[in-house]
């Protein structure tokens, strides 16, 4: 299928590279051309200079951008993907975003004649790269039909959740159930170092019972060592927790501890530590 991604960071970088290893033709675009070019020089296929040159053609448009606002920027516009996409052609976003845009762009691409998907992944860096993605989408049955199996080129799991705007809103009780998951199990590996006990053993009981989780798994052994220079940025925790916490503030959702958990990592900003991993909430609990 002739595809195009907009968007290659750390995240669209790896899934554009697996369409084209799953044989799609792949245009990419991205707002800093240097990156475009190193990724046709690793992947082949092509680039173009702006999201709509990138779209013309294409069956299928895909894009993994930073937030609503440099989603619509791809989007709309003279030199927007909408502007170069064909009538009947169909747009996926896998940006973590609200589920207003995604309402907006759907009624968007619905006047344009065009399908649209709201998709937001789980999994992080190294879902990506090893092409294990979790995928919700919003959407109609159709346009999902369409576009899940060139999606399994990147995922391990993909369901349609609902109208569009309900992949977002799934994304965000992805986001809201790890929060609270990761302070806990921060929490916990700490009083476990003030209680003398050997960390990597207690890992090693605990993660086989109840208490098991990705988080122990892949984390509890780097907090125990205070390594946090790696993984999915506090930067991008904060803004998928505003959005969790603004949207709960329009349907009346209470998150008590995804407020509290957003202040602890509003902490670890204060530290410097933006880019670390979002396990770095066990970094203020051993140097108050």
């Amino acid at each position: 299928m002739k595809v195009t991604f907009l968007g290659l960071g750390v995240m669209g970088f790896p899934m554009a590279g697996h369409l084209k290893r799953n044989g799609h033709e792949v245009t990419v675009y991205n707002r800093s051309g240097a990156k475009a070019a190193k990724w046709v020089e690793i992947h082949g296929g092509a680039s173009a200079p702006t999201p709509g040159q990138a779209a013309k053609g294409a069956e299928i448009v895909f894009a993994c951008v930073g937030n609503d606002d440099d989603l619509r920027s791809v989007v709309y516009g003279d030199d927007g993907a909408f502007a170069g996409m064909s009538q009947g052609a169909l747009f996926v976003d896998h940006t973590t975003a609200s589920a207003e845009v995604a309402r907006e762009i759907d009624a968007a691409a619905i006047k344009a004649g065009l399908g649209f998907l709201d998709a937001p992944v789980s999994g992080g860096q190294a879902g990506a790269e090893n092409g294990k993605l979790t995928v919700m989408v919003g959407g109609v049955q159709k346009d999902f039909d369409r576009a899940r199996p060139v999606i399994d080129s990147y995922a391990r799991a993909c369901e349609l959740m609902g109208p569009a705007g309900a992949g977002q809103l799934a994304k965000m009780v992805n986001q809201i159930c790890i929060a609270g998951l990761v302070q806990a199990l921060a929490e916990g590996m700490h009083f476990a170092q003030k209680a003398g006990l050997d960390g990597n053993k207690l890992l090693d009981v605990i993660s086989k019972g109840a208490a098991q989780s990705w988080q122990m798994e892949n984390r509890g052994r780097t907090m125990l060592e205070g390594k946090f220079d790696f993984g999915f940025a506090v930067d991008w925790m904060r803004k998928d927790l505003g959005i969790c916490l603004a949207e709960a503030k329009r349907n009346g959702a209470q998150l008590p501890v995804t407020a509290l958990v957003d202040q602890f990592y509003a902490r670890v900003q204060k530290r410097g530590g933006g880019r670390w991993d979002t396990s770095s909430l066990m970094q203020p609990l051993t140097e108050p």
